[in-house]
């Protein structure tokens, strides 16, 4: 049995949902469901005896500590985080709370149930630690990509705060021996995705006949990897990565904002075309950009496949197309996450951004 922290997110319900495809070994899924956790995402699981769900908060330590005393996982995997960089420009506070605070009380609790282990069971036990390229910083046009040794220098409340968490699960390994292992991904994409983020943004707005908000002039370039595949880099990481190591995971595929946008608007022209006969770039709208944003992330993945042998299935060309058909497939899952809390954030965010 492992624990999946943050298993309602989008990240972690896929996780959940390929670990139950992939094998029987049961998940107690632990996840506070704030906005973006939905448990409609785990629809399939319904009366599965292989998911145990638990709604609750990684700072609570005693309720962690009970689980892992009563389920006695091999293994956790970190999911739980706040994730979005414009909502910690307006409220970082949230992003302290859970992405450091939270971490530790979470490293607490694990480290009290590892330490009571009997040695073979100690000695297998994993702590797998999911964080983001984000931490690294900004690079310029010809910068090299990230690699696992490159310099720490977050830009936003949400990477400072991912940073920290990293430090924390570094020091705990160094100071404690707790047998941790990280990963730091680039941009995910794929089923599930919360609307507030730019690819499920773009379609859900395309469809609705909304303006289509490229921050500034849109040249801001992200690698994007298909969340599927991140699942599968977090097994191999879990089954066969090194202890104390950081593992870099990315798709190969570096693509300006805009670039996204328009390869967006290009496959609902194909798959959904408007009713007028127009193309959906037409709605494309320029707006201010965010403080402090990173112009470039790129990662460097070679560690991961020399490694461990893993490497993307998905091209971004297959990725995205599967992405864009899933909303279509999907549009009672989106307008019942679109609620009124979502439509005030994207008011909060969007307006004024002239």
């Amino acid at each position: 049995m492992i624990l999946v922290t943050g298993g309602a997110g989008f990240i972690g319900a896929n996780f959940v949902l390929d670990w139950l495809a992939q094998s029987d070994e049961a998940v107690i899924n632990l996840d506070k469901l704030t906005y973006a956790g939905n448990l409609e995402n785990l629809a399939s699981l319904q009366g599965d005896p292989r998911q145990v769900f638990v709604r609750g908060d990684i700072g609570d330590a005693a309720l962690v500590g009970r689980l892992l005393a009563k389920h006695r996982p091999r293994a956790v995997v970190n999911f739980a985080a706040e994730s979005h960089v414009d909502r910690s420009i307006h409220g970082p506070e949230d992003f302290i709370q859970t992405n450091i605070v939270g971490t530790f009380h979470l490293l607490e609790a694990v480290r009290a149930y590892w330490s009571g282990l009997a040695d073979t069971e100690k000695n297998s036990f994993r702590f797998l630690h999911v964080s983001t390229d984000e931490v690294y910083g900004s690079l310029a046009k010809d910068d090299p990509a990230f690699s696992e040794t490159h310099r720490y220098e977050p830009n936003s409340p949400y990477s400072a705060s991912k940073a920290a968490s990293d430090h924390l699960v570094r020091a705990y390994h160094h100071t404690y021996g707790l047998p941790v292992l990280t990963t730091n991904c680039s941009n995910n994409y794929g089923p599930y995705h919360f609307p507030e983020k730019l690819i499920p943004l773009m379609i859900v707005n395309a469809l609705a006949g909304k303006p289509l908000p490229v921050y500034g002039d849109g040249q801001q370039v992200r690698d994007w990897l298909y969340v599927r595949d991140h699942c599968s880099a977090i097994r191999s990481v879990l089954a066969k990565g090194r202890l104390g190591e950081v593992y870099n995971v990315g798709g190969w595929n570096e693509k300006a904002n805009l670039d996204i946008v328009h390869t967006i608007c290009t496959l609902l022209d194909e798959l959904r075309p408007r009713a007028d006969g127009k193309s959906y770039r037409e709605q494309i709208a320029f707006v201010t950009d965010r403080p402090g944003h990173d112009r470039r992330y790129a990662i460097d993945a070679r560690k991961i496949e020399r490694e461990l042998g893993w490497k993307p299935a998905e091209t971004f060309d297959t990725g995205i197309r599967k992405t864009v058909q899933w909303y279509l497939d999907n549009q009672g899952w989106v307008s019942h996450v679109q609620s009124g809390d979502y439509r005030n954030w994207v008011e909060k965010n969007y307006a004024g951004r002239a």
